[in-house]
């Protein structure tokens, strides 16, 4: 299959890039609102668990499982102005979800929240890559930091602004969706000029561009790059979701004292997020999937069996190297199939979001059984999966 091929851009355009971080920041910030707004909503309106648990499913449901098909959409269909849409999905329902009294109403809030995740995701990250003047590994980290940040500011929000003063605040998170609205109007006009140039180009000349490999040897990579994200966002959600509680169970810390260790590791995940990329660029993507989900897994295996001090310190060592491994694999996966990327951006990104919150339900189920311990003596062995690496090929130098 082919398709005429983009204008080439011989640099980077890192304002575009900067910008598309800080609207990542701001997506993942605010949708990350929903899951820490869940005790208030509880109380509220005296839901029960199995409630929550629907609310959860619907959230998931539109802000995971649509990505790709948005992504799909917006390839055969390209709107310049699809950011700004999204964004808008996500204000209304913010707006919504802060005065909702009923299920069914806070239902369709969460369900807007999500669509406007499922247009943001692909959509940012298409014209992350259409900005990376070649550098997308680089490009991809940028845009990824902005959201690992986002993610880790949106309890932070509810806690302060929110919890305190009641759940009709969550109404004013909607002027930082409204700020990213803003922000992303140059990036929108970019885009468009960017559409009018592959038009021009169109009428002139009609260079292909083409799978690097044939059709059965792409599905076949692309199963494999799904393995690799399962491997990655299983182990990263037990981090995420329950290392606060292992080190309390296990090592008797304080509360205060367990967060300042998770701090350690995202830390380390945010570094690690923005080395992958431009590493990727320099040796290949398919070093990097080597040594960022196989690599981790003497550290994971060791951690269970170690005092207070290496845990903190492997900890440090397994964020920083497996949060190197989605911008190569996302990456990867554009090259794969240079004329999808919003298909191949909304079926990752949907697919990590998606693993990551059934993890962390299925993870918490094996805590309530077996104890917060078995979670981290099973998780181990997840990096172990990063083997199935071998059957990639080597993409650094694509066969024409």
């Amino acid at each position: 299959m082919t398709q005429v091929n983009p204008p080439s851009t011989n640099a980077t355009a890192f304002r575009i890039l900067i910008a598309l971080s800080v609207i990542h920041c701001m997506n993942d910030a605010l949708q990350s609102v929903v899951s820490a707004s869940y005790p208030l909503i509880k109380d509220e309106l005296g839901l029960s668990f199995a409630q929550i648990g629907m609310i959860t499913l619907v959230y998931q449901f539109a802000a995971s499982v649509f990505q790709p098909f948005v992504g799909l959409f917006f390839d055969k269909r390209p709107v310049a102005w699809s950011l700004p849409i999204g964004m808008s999905f996500t204000l209304i329902g913010l707006i919504s979800l802060a005065f909702a009294h009923t299920l069914p109403w806070v239902l369709s809030a969460v369900f807007l929240v999500g669509v406007g995740s499922s247009i943001t995701h692909p959509e940012a990250s298409r014209i992350t890559s259409l900005a990376s003047g070649g550098r997308r590994g680089l490009a991809q980290s940028v845009f990824q930091v902005g959201g690992n940040l986002g993610s880790s500011l949106g309890p932070l929000l509810v806690a302060l602004l929110v919890a305190p003063y009641g759940r009709e605040n969550i109404g004013y998170l909607s002027i930082l969706a409204f700020i990213a609205i803003l922000v992303m109007m140059p990036i929108s006009r970019w885009y468009s000029r960017y559409l009018i140039r592959v038009k021009r180009e169109e009428a002139v000349s009609k260079v292909a561009v083409e799978r690097p490999l044939p059709l059965k040897q792409t599905i076949l990579s692309i199963v494999i790059l799904l393995i690799l994200i399962f491997s990655k966002y299983v182990y990263t959600a037990s981090l995420s979701s329950y290392y606060t509680f292992y080190l309390i169970e296990k090592f008797g810390v304080t509360i205060q004292q367990s967060q300042l260790y998770l701090f350690v590791y995202l830390v380390a995940m945010a570094i690690g997020t923005f080395l992958g990329g431009p590493v990727g660029d320099k040796i290949g993507r398919k070093y990097v999937i080597w040594g960022s989900i196989l690599g981790a897994a003497p550290f994971t295996l060791l951690m269970p069996h170690v005092g207070l001090l290496w845990t903190v310190v492997l900890s440090f060592f397994i964020g920083l190297i497996i949060s190197s491994a989605f911008p190569a694999i996302l990456v990867y996966a554009q090259e794969l199939l240079p004329y999808k990327l919003g298909l191949i951006s909304g079926l990752f990104f949907g697919l990590a979001f998606g693993i990551a919150g059934i993890a962390s339900a299925v993870l918490g189920k094996l805590a309530d059984v077996y104890g917060i311990e078995a979670v981290y003596h099973v998780c181990a062995f997840m990096p172990l999966l990063g083997l199935v690496t071998w059957f990639l090929p080597d993409l650094k130098h694509p066969r024409k």
